[in-house]
């Protein structure tokens, strides 16, 4: 059994559940997410907790029940909080800037780089080096910011590049000439 998948989800007062045909759609005051639930698991939902159950004994209905657990549970803090993503820029003239529906990356290459902001997420600039993402689908969220960190991967010599805020860069000791 799934050690997660065992574990109750609490549904905060704000947070309204609507579950029909292994459709389950979360509302709330920041917006509105849906998920189709795996059918080796059900939801059973009651006035202020989510229980998700296995039907049947399937080879791997429990690691199903722990996935399904963890995505419901991440709409509903989503829905109820919101994610965050914090990237930095390092290097000298490296910099990002938000035009309209786009944040252009001046990052070492000849040409500044477009990168389109997915529909459902914010993006703020502090200091033209620190991108906040915030947006209430974790998922959206963490496909985003590892796009915008593939950019430019930061390199391990000088540490130049596009990495998560709480990221450590494991520096390499460049080369030394010996006569």
């Amino acid at each position: 059994m799934s050690r997660v998948g065992k574990k109750v989800i609490p549904i905060p007062e704000k947070v309204k559940i609507l579950y029909k045909d292994r459709l389950i759609t979360v509302q709330g005051e920041k917006g509105k997410l849906s998920r189709t639930i795996h059918p080796a698991v059900e939801l059973e939902i009651d006035e202020k907790t989510i229980k998700v159950v296995v039907i049947g004994k399937q080879k791997d209905s429990s690691a199903i029940q722990g996935l399904t657990r963890s995505l419901v549970a991440n709409m509903i803090t989503g829905i109820d909080k919101g994610f965050e993503r914090v990237l930095k820029i390092n290097g000298i003239g490296y910099r990002a800037d938000v035009q309209g529906k786009n944040i252009v990356f001046n990052i070492g290459y000849s040409n500044p780089v477009n990168f389109a902001i997915p529909e459902g997420l914010s993006v703020s600039i502090d200091k033209n080096n620190v991108i906040r993402l915030t947006g209430i689908d974790k998922e959206k969220l963490g496909v985003a910011a590892a796009s915008i960190r593939s950019l430019r991967p930061p390199e391990p010599y000088k540490g130049k590049g596009i990495k998560y805020a709480e990221e450590y860069i494991m520096r390499k000791a460049g080369k030394t000439g010996t006569k």
